[in-house]
């Protein structure tokens, strides 16, 4: 296996020897567990953590290293490496960090294409598909929609679901498969592309795992059933983890999702309600909320059904969302900032108290 074949490329080798990282090793980033990481060269999987440097210049949890990543690297032990450097990253797919307000969370990095996969029976959801859709947009990565479990609808109930689909989402890929009976697996492979990095995203039990064991042909990834108890996906997948399959794809598998909480995605809401966007430059105010203002073009579309009322509600839902994400980072930051200045006035006056 070379660096290629793990998507390395001219852009990131022109960076190592800008930065004079060439007696460095480098290596892609596989797995993370707790600031512990597994790092993949061409050669080798390598136990690794980060040195102190790095670690205390690190101003937030994005800081760190990520699944998709790729970092110099030296070897201190048998496969044991430090993570000298990250390199600058191509994509991040990130959303909101559960329970934290105003942090985010990285899914991965230097990710081509996504895969939404979504279950035609219980998880069958299109608001949830243009949350994923908006977290893509808003990376700069390419989605494709996945509708899995198919066995378990007929033709007449499939055709209606990707009817829904494509009524609300427009020019975005949608596949069919079943996991059961392998049918589609066939023509989604022919989107895995030798080099190019695909991460799968979904909530729990929709058969991101499975699907990966399907596609490697391999049984790399555990997989589980649906509760019984409370017709929710258990968690089989714990972390994120990076995996290159037979035909040159490389994926990444990432836990369930229960929670796909928006960023400051301005641009992925701009990108995935398209539209309504578009019908926003007739309304009457510059800063229409589309809520209850008069002659406003996107309620008008609304009401004569030229937008559909879930995406509609939907679009409002993520971008209060995001404004309250927004929001809560400027509090931070002003507190941070705050603190700061108390802390030197406070060294200032200590000081001065000394004479």
């Amino acid at each position: 296996m070379t660096l290629e074949d793990l998507g390395y490329n001219i852009d990131l080798e022109n960076y190592r020897k800008d930065q004079n990282l060439d007696s460095f090793e480098v290596g892609r980033v596989i797995s993370e567990h707790k600031e512990r990481y597994v790092v993949k060269t061409s050669e080798n999987e390598y136990n690794a953590e980060i040195i102190g440097n790095l670690r205390f210049s690190a101003h937030e949890r994005s800081d760190f290293p990520a699944v998709g990543d790729w970092v110099a690297i030296t070897e201190y032990d048998e496969d044991k490496v430090l993570i000298h450097s990250v390199f600058p990253r191509k994509t991040i797919v990130e959303r909101q960090s559960v329970g934290k307000q105003g942090e985010k969370q990285i899914i991965a990095t230097n990710i081509d294409f996504a895969f939404i996969v979504q279950a035609v029976d219980r998880d069958f959801n299109i608001n949830r598909i243009e949350r994923y859709l908006a977290i893509c947009n808003t990376s700069n990565v390419r989605p494709i929609i996945i509708l899995n479990k198919i066995d378990l609808i007929n033709e007449i109930e499939l055709k209606e679901l990707i009817s829904q689909v494509q009524e609300r989402i427009k020019q975005v890929p949608i596949i069919a498969i079943s996991n059961e009976t392998q049918k589609g697996i066939e023509r989604l492979k022919e989107y895995l592309l030798k080099g190019k990095t695909y991460c799968l995203l979904g909530s729990s039990g929709v058969g991101k795992s499975t699907l990966l064991n399907n596609l490697s042909g391999k049984q790399l990834m555990k997989t589980n059933t649906i509760s019984t108890s409370t017709k929710k996906g258990r968690h089989v997948t714990s972390h994120r983890e990076l995996l290159v399959l037979e035909n040159g794809g490389i994926l990444i598998d990432n836990p369930g999702m229960r929670e796909v909480g928006i960023v400051d995605s301005t641009s992925g809401l701009e990108r995935t309600f398209e539209t309504i966007i578009e019908l926003s430059k007739d309304c009457k105010f510059m800063d229409c909320t589309h809520t209850t203002e008069i002659d406003c073009a996107v309620l008008a579309a609304v009401s004569k059904g030229e937008i559909d009322p879930n995406s509609y509600e939907n679009y409002l839902k993520m971008e209060k969302e995001k404004e309250y994400f927004e929001s809560t980072v400027a509090e931070k930051r002003k507190k941070d900032k705050d603190l700061g200045k108390m802390i030197k006035h406070f060294k200032k006056t200590r000081k001065s108290n000394k004479y």
